[in-house]
């Protein structure tokens, strides 16, 4: 249990716990478009909007390569990870769907197509590009400019 302090993006966040120690957290499950994509900034505020300085509970089982506690995130017993792919802000990530429940998997991957037919967030756009697409192409660029 933690305050949300600081929101990175729509998938990255930062809680400071009872004893005044900073976690940042990368929401499981989920994928978010990047600061500099295609509703990077929609995402991002969505998420602060439902959980920024509210009171919020971790369940988590691993860290990433990055340090950061990888867990879903809890507000008043609903899924706030579930909640930014419903509004369409965030891809199920589906090359990590093998870290969540049977039941999260299929909440998820349910919660995204319902996204995606009903054009909600990022699915408005002609052909929105997956955030593990962008950050290999933004890769690339950067590798060619050498």
């Amino acid at each position: 249990m933690g305050r949300v302090v600081r929101i990175a993006d729509g998938d990255t966040i930062t809680v400071l716990d009872g004893i005044n120690a900073q976690h940042r957290i990368r929401l499981q499950g989920i994928d978010a478009p990047e600061s500099n994509q295609a509703f990077g900034t929609q995402s991002k505020k969505n998420l602060s909007d439902m959980i920024f300085d509210r009171e919020v509970t971790v369940e988590y089982e691993k860290t990433d390569q990055y340090g950061r506690l990888v867990g879903k995130i809890l507000l008043d017993g609903r899924d706030i990870n579930l909640e930014q792919v419903k509004t369409g802000m965030a891809w199920h990530y589906k090359e990590y769907q093998r870290e969540q429940s049977p039941v999260d998997r299929e909440l998820y991957a349910r919660a995204e197509d319902e996204a995606r037919n009903a054009r909600r967030g990022l699915w408005a756009g002609a052909d929105p590009i997956e955030p593990s697409a962008f950050r290999k192409e933004q890769k690339r660029e950067r590798e060619e400019a050498k």
